[in-house]
């Protein structure tokens, strides 16, 4: 199936949840915070919800600094 990542057009499998899904797109070595069709996804969420064709992902990165 495909999604859309940060405006970018990427070909998963389907049947994934949002960790599922992460898990192959990035390393999750830092904080990130997840939009899933402009809705913001609570981390404790992301296992019990379902990526589906067509949805629009947005990741951003956290970066310190000062």
């Amino acid at each position: 199936m495909k999604i859309t990542v940060n405006g970018e057009e990427k070909e998963i499998e389907s049947g994934l949840n949002l960790s599922e899904v992460l898990d192959r797109l990035i390393t999750l070595d830092h904080k990130i915070a997840v939009e899933l069709n402009k809705n913001v996804i609570r981390k404790k969420d992301w296992e019990t919800t379902e990526v589906l064709d067509s949805d629009e992902l947005e990741i951003v990165h956290f970066v310190g600094g000062g």
